[in-house]
């Protein structure tokens, strides 16, 4: 798998907040209260929780820029949900001016890293600088940021599923969430016209085969959109394993 540069990066996450943006566009206010593809979530919930956290990425990266850590919420995980709730029931018009504002802050806060992008120690404010963030750097806020945005973009329910995931996406979420693996199992990711990954390192080996996306949807915990996926142990049709919880500094919706 080919590591994603900073560069790489910067334009997925302008694709990704325009896909956001233009789903936003096209909801109506009677969709707002709807179903999301999150249980016990209504859109609303989804677009308050990506504002929020578009914000928060941006808040890391102003604080980063100054050589200062600041927690990924205000509040902490309580803040994080506090204010979802408290947004969730917002017009949509508020919600669309919201989350265009978090959007364009937090890929303002990106952008202005991009003449630091070929430096291995870009300085205070570079792809390198050390946020709170998981304890890690910039470059982990957008990769954190580039998930968020793609994932939700499907959560919400309006037809652009797991299959619009892009191969570079996919390719990212298999290592990203191998920490989602039970450590007694192991994983043989088979995904179609693709060379085989291995997640995990316990004696319980399971093959799980199909679609790219498939696979990547649900190590996301989300809903396989093509039916392609099948697992198999010692040649025999087996149930998809259980897997840990999202590898998040927060509990992961």
């Amino acid at each position: 798998m080919t590591a994603i540069t900073p560069d790489t990066l910067l334009a997925e996450l302008h694709k990704a907040a325009d896909a956001v943006s233009s789903l936003a566009a096209k909801l109506t206010e009677a969709d707002v209260p709807a179903p999301s593809a999150l249980p016990g979530w209504t859109r609303g919930h989804v677009l308050a929780h990506i504002t929020g956290i578009s914000n928060a990425m941006a808040r890391q990266l102003e604080y980063a820029a100054r050589g200062e850590a600041v927690e990924l919420y205000d509040g902490g995980y309580d803040g994080r949900t506090k204010a979802i709730e408290m947004s969730a029931g917002h017009a949509l018009e508020q919600h669309r001016a919201d989350l265009d504002a978090a959007l364009e802050r937090a890929l303002r806060a990106f952008d202005s890293l991009e003449a630091d992008t070929g430096s291995d120690a870009a300085g205070a404010g570079g792809w390198r600088a050390p946020i709170s963030y998981r304890g890690g750097v910039v470059l982990d806020g957008g990769l954190a940021l580039w998930r968020e945005l793609v994932i939700h973009a499907s959560d919400l329910n309006t037809g652009r599923g797991p299959e619009t995931w892009s191969r570079q996406f996919c390719e990212h979420l298999l290592t990203f969430l191998a920490a989602r693996v039970p450590e007694d199992q192991k994983l043989v990711l088979q995904p179609l016209g693709m060379p085989p990954v291995t997640i995990g390192t316990g004696g319980r080996s399971t093959v799980v085969s199909g679609m790219v996306t498939d696979i990547a949807a649900w190590l996301a915990g989300r809903e396989p959109s093509l039916g392609s996926l099948r697992a198999s142990a010692a040649a025999d049709g087996v149930d998809l394993p259980e897997l840990l919880p999202w590898p998040s500094g927060v509990p992961a919706k």
